[in-house]
């Protein structure tokens, strides 16, 4: 049965965004957005952002992660290294970044390349996390098939017998991706669907703006 879902639709007039406003520096104008994204009490989670990566048969995977970090050098977020996402960026680096916080009406979509970080830093990370959150690290082969919830459990609560008196370390195969970006888009709803998106590309090591049409 086909259901129509035509009607659904809602008009964008919360922001507007010109090539004057964004700067010169894609970064910079980034975290003035994530800024204000943390402010608005509407986002739960204003670190979530979808990452594309392509498989081996051709197909892009898309999937929710969080940032964990980001600088002038690019976007930290971690995962474990034999998961899927894991195995295709290791594969081909080329991934994609998107953004999207509905209650401001805005969309970042970032293009670009991703590599591991530095073992010391996914360490460091790693130890700042809730105990719950290491032992899940550890009890996952995260994008592996198993055969009920039943396996996850039993595991974990060995685990929490284990690391009763100590604190357990990093597994070697779970660690930070840095995406460093080659180009951004800023994305601002406008009524009539005449939204306004500023590109930037980076050429020659220098950052190029342009506006799209939306």
């Amino acid at each position: 049965m086909k259901k129509d879902i035509g009607y659904l639709r809602k008009v964008y007039k919360k922001g507007t965004l010109d090539v004057g406003s964004v700067g010169n520096d894609p970064i910079t104008f980034f975290k003035k957005w994530f800024d204000q994204a943390q402010l608005d009490k509407e986002i739960d989670e204003p670190n979530a952002f979808n990452i594309s990566t392509i498989s081996n048969d051709g197909f892009p995977v898309s999937r929710i992660v969080l940032l964990k970090s980001f600088d002038s050098e690019g976007f930290v977020f971690y995962t474990n290294y034999d998961s899927n996402k894991g195995k295709q960026i290791i594969n081909n680096p080329k991934v994609c970044m998107s953004f999207f916080w509905p209650s401001l009406e805005r969309q970042i979509i970032i293009k670009g390349f991703a590599s591991k970080i530095d073992d010391i830093s996914s360490d460091i990370y790693f130890e700042s996390r809730p105990l719950g959150s290491k032992l899940g690290a550890i009890v996952s082969n995260q994008s592996s098939v198993i055969l009920n919830r039943e396996i996850l459990e039993d595991k974990l609560n060995k685990l929490k017998n284990t690391f009763k008196s100590k604190l357990p370390k990093r597994p070697n195969n779970w660690g930070g991706f840095k995406i460093s970006g080659i180009s951004y888009e800023f994305w601002q709803g406008r009524e009539n669907r005449l939204h306004d998106r500023i590109l930037f590309e980076k050429i020659k090591d220098k950052w190029i703006k342009k506006r799209l049409s939306p």
